[in-house]
């Protein structure tokens, strides 16, 4: 390899709220840190899927809107002045031996080639579609008044809007979008929903119509949506909306891409880590949604303790003569003083 590359103490693939904090917390510990992201901009989800939404359980926030959140996470992260390369998606890895020592070669698909000591990947769910229904209208409309993310509230105002889901961000969205919508009905095929329980409460006694047990079956309009078709799924009656918009929120078809040709553990749609939030590849870990472990919780918050664990065990295994806990940021004593521009 050229002696003259630059080479990193660690690299963070995904550039979402894992991984801005986790290019934070390395610069915290000293370490020269890189952060590789295939979108062109810093937030990952909360930026390109759902920016006017709000999120309810990060600490220090009873509320705060998406991008609002995505706005102190990159404010933070670039404080201390890491390496940031956007637009760039990693299609290969391949690894070196140096003197004993292992160095990542990380490539994207610009041709680039970027030389790390350690990895960590925070690529959320990886690529991602979102789940479609089979029913008629769908594909003909979507565009057209089928929509599957919100990046605009403003486009909903005084319509009559139909939600399909049962999760948080079915909820979420009804009750966000109340104030703005003329009219919000949201279907759910159970009477249990996947969401946090104090939104659930919050939802039934609001002015949404929510009708469980009941699906969509047809979409129709000219040309946009103008009607849905509902019916309940324990009688087979059917009913007919008028409906200016629908969102499905039902989930998404993840592929975590060319991480899957790595050589990684993978566990149930993740890669394996252990506790330190090693993979089975030494020298590389993962945290946040694309990392899996016995009792895994896929939160913000706790993503955050994960990659604040990958990192000093990442710094501990390039730099054993270190403590893998440095102490508390607030002891002034206990963390090196990082130098900008490393």
């Amino acid at each position: 390899m050229d002696p003259s590359r630059d080479l990193f103490d660690v690299t963070i693939i995904g550039s979402g709220p894992v991984g801005l904090y986790g290019i934070f917390y390395a610069r915290l510990r000293g370490m020269k840190a890189k952060i590789l992201d295939a979108l062109p901009e810093l937030g990952g989800q909360l930026v390109t899927l759902y920016p006017e939404k709000f999120i309810f359980d990060v600490a220090g926030f009873p509320r705060i809107l998406a991008r609002d959140l995505a706005k102190n996470l990159i404010e933070q992260a670039l404080s201390l002045a890491p390496t940031v390369c956007l637009g760039a998606k990693v299609t290969m890895l391949k690894t070196h031996e140096e003197e004993s020592k292992r160095v990542f070669e990380l490539v994207t698909d610009d041709g680039l080639s970027h030389f790390t000591r350690s990895v960590v990947l925070t690529a959320g769910i990886g690529a991602f579609r979102p789940k479609r229904l089979g029913v008629p209208g769908i594909v003909e409309f979507e565009g057209k008044g089928i929509h599957y993310f919100v990046n605009e509230k403003k486009i909903f105002c005084d319509k009559d809007i139909l939600i399909v889901g049962g999760g948080d961000s079915a909820v979420d969205w009804a009750l966000n979008l109340s104030g703005t919508a003329k009219q919000i009905t949201l279907i759910h095929r159970r009477d249990q929903f996947r969401a946090h329980e104090e939104s659930v409460k919050e939802l039934m006694s609001s002015p949404v119509a929510v009708k469980t047990f009941h699906e969509l079956k047809a979409v129709s309009g000219n040309s946009s949506v103008q009607e849905a078709v509902i019916f309940d799924n324990r009688t087979g009656e059917e009913h007919s909306l008028r409906v200016d918009a629908i969102i499905l929120n039902l989930g998404f078809h993840a592929d975590l891409g060319p991480i899957k040709q790595w050589g990684l553990e993978i566990d149930r749609g993740g890669i394996k880590v252990n506790y330190r939030m090693e993979t089975s590849m030494e020298g590389i870990f993962a945290a946040g949604d694309v990392a899996s472990h016995p009792g895994k919780l896929k939160l913000i918050s706790t993503g955050f303790g994960e990659v604040a664990t990958a990192i000093n065990f990442a710094k501990n295994l390039i730099d054993p003569g270190s403590k893998v806990f440095p102490g508390h940021s607030s002891d002034s004593r206990s963390l090196p003083s990082p130098k900008v521009g490393l």
